[in-house]
């Protein structure tokens, strides 16, 4: 499977919509978290790619995640799948501005 590139406007388009996915843990969305890696469409399987990776790798709630994903993308996309990817490790620094923000909110140091 090889994916392509989303076009500028599709990718700022699926990327506003995965900003309603929240992560259960943080309650931070997971594009201002840093989780999502790469967005591509697969031409063969006619589908969204979306390479993410979580806070932790032992975390339980990636069916919650994927619920999210799937309610957030519905009418964006006929059909996505989640590539969690570990490497690189995530870490606070992938986080955007307004997701730190968002962190130091709810009364993390970052």
């Amino acid at each position: 499977m090889s994916t392509v590139s989303l076009a500028p406007d599709r990718f700022d388009e699926i990327t506003e919509a995965l900003k309603d996915v929240v992560d259960p843990e943080l309650g931070v969305n997971v594009v201002d978290l840093g989780l999502i890696y790469d967005l591509g469409w697969d031409d063969e399987n006619d589908a969204l790619v979306i390479n993410m990776t979580l806070t932790s790798a032992g975390c339980p709630l990636t069916d919650v995640i994927e619920d999210e994903t799937a309610q957030a993308l519905d009418g964006h996309v006929e059909r996505f799948r989640i590539n969690w990817v570990w490497m690189p490790p995530w870490g606070p620094e992938r986080m955007s501005d307004d997701g730190r923000e968002m962190m130091r909110a709810i009364g993390f140091q970052i």
